[in-house]
């Protein structure tokens, strides 16, 4: 497995924690030169380079896009998983946070693809991989802003792949559920009972647990590789079986 990307260069956004890092961490396993974009890449370590890059300003999108494909020699894999979280009703959050949010989750993509699809166009195994979410699909609690940007990234996820399948660029995206994050540890000790909530987030998702960041990296690896190759407008639910599995309560003891 070691080898499946040798010879690809790969750039992640939000590369410097959680999903990001893991995928990072992952694709240079298997044999990619790795690039990370994020706010903060200090912690990012060799062999990965890391590059600072505020996927909100399109002119550092810019700039770090193309040092990156100077450095790396071109782009063949972009995972676009840069993304903000956000809780709340409709009527919770102020158009100023629906903006904001919107401006990472959706235009982010936007900004982040543009700047490499020069060097993804001359790639002969060229794939974006876009970091949606469970929420995009199912009607979560407390989650409308949140859901709306991910919803709008998959939509864009299917878009994009018809737009760009005949320049040969694959287009996917990954849906986790709920997964064991620094956002998502945040949340729960933010929490009232944070025991409580770890535990209802377990139990919401049929495996009984939290999906974990390397599971959710494994998952983008395969769609962004060769091996992949038939696989384009695809949305890989990476969650626990939350999607598709209706269990009946358990027996009372």
């Amino acid at each position: 497995m070691t080898s499946t990307l040798a010879g690809l260069t790969a750039l992640v956004t939000g590369g410097a924690s959680g999903i990001g890092l893991a995928t990072a961490e992952l694709l240079s396993e298997y044999g990619a030169d790795v690039a990370v974009l994020d706010l903060d890449p200090a912690a990012v370590r060799a062999p990965l380079r890391g590059f600072t890059a505020d996927v909100t300003d399109d002119d550092s999108v810019r700039s770090a896009v193309e040092e990156t494909a100077r450095q790396l020699g071109g782009i063949d894999i972009l995972v676009n998983n840069a993304g903000t979280g956000a809780a709340g009703t409709v009527a919770d959050n102020p158009d100023e946070e629906w903006a904001r949010v919107l401006d990472v989750n959706v235009l982010g993509i936007v900004r982040v693809t543009r700047a490499a699809l020069p060097y993804l166009r001359r790639s002969a195994h060229a794939a974006v991989v876009n970091t949606c979410s469970i929420a995009a699909t199912a009607g979560l609690p407390q989650r409308a802003l949140y859901s709306a940007s991910k919803g709008a990234v998959l939509s864009l996820t299917l878009a994009m792949a018809a737009d760009h399948v005949r320049e040969g660029i694959r287009v996917n995206c990954v849906n986790p559920g709920t997964v064991d994050t620094p956002w998502v540890g945040r949340l729960l000790d933010a929490a009232a009972d944070p025991v409580a909530e770890r535990a209802a987030l377990n139990g919401r998702q049929p495996t009984g647990r939290l999906v974990t960041a390397q599971e959710v990296a494994a998952a983008i690896a395969y769609l962004a590789s060769p091996a992949a190759g038939s696989t384009t407008g695809t949305a890989l639910a990476v969650d626990g079986g939350m999607a598709g599995l209706r269990l009946r309560p358990e027996p009372q003891a």
